[in-house]
């Protein structure tokens, strides 16, 4: 059965859809469709940064350094992603954000995937986002 697999490339999908290749938002019929978990392929140019703190996150998540250097903070601590593979989990509840020292790549993967969650934050027009972060 074809229409269960999936085969593609992260760098080139993750610009089709903010990064993200896996979760609830994509159509049922992909196999890429999943209630329970999301992923994301974040590619982040040197000195891109959250716009804001995540507050309230209902969901678990794991960061996992592919490339370059970066940083995540939660109030109180940083944490530093170096070496390849580094990677940081966080529970429900846990505030942060992050940055990137270096160019990087970083894979996130986030559960249970949330319908309709989006970070709200509002650009220069005071008109919120559209779309995941």
């Amino acid at each position: 059965m074809t229409d269960s697999v999936y085969v593609g490339n992260a760098g080139k999908d993750a610009a089709l859809d903010r990064g993200w290749l896996l979760g609830h938002f994509k159509d049922a019929s992909d196999p890429r469709h999943s209630e329970d978990v999301e992923i994301k392929w974040g590619v982040h140019p040197k000195g891109d940064e959250r716009a804001h703190w995540v507050t309230g996150e209902d969901r678990t998540a794991l960061q996992v350094l592919i490339s370059g250097r970066f940083r995540v903070e939660f109030p109180g601590r940083s944490v530093v992603l170096v070496e390849q593979g580094d990677y940081v989990v966080w529970g429900r509840g846990v505030d942060h954000s992050w940055y990137a020292e270096e160019e990087s790549v970083v894979l996130t993967v986030r559960w249970p995937s949330v319908p309709g969650y989006a970070v709200v934050a509002r650009d220069d027009s005071g008109a919120p986002p559209t779309g995941r972060e």
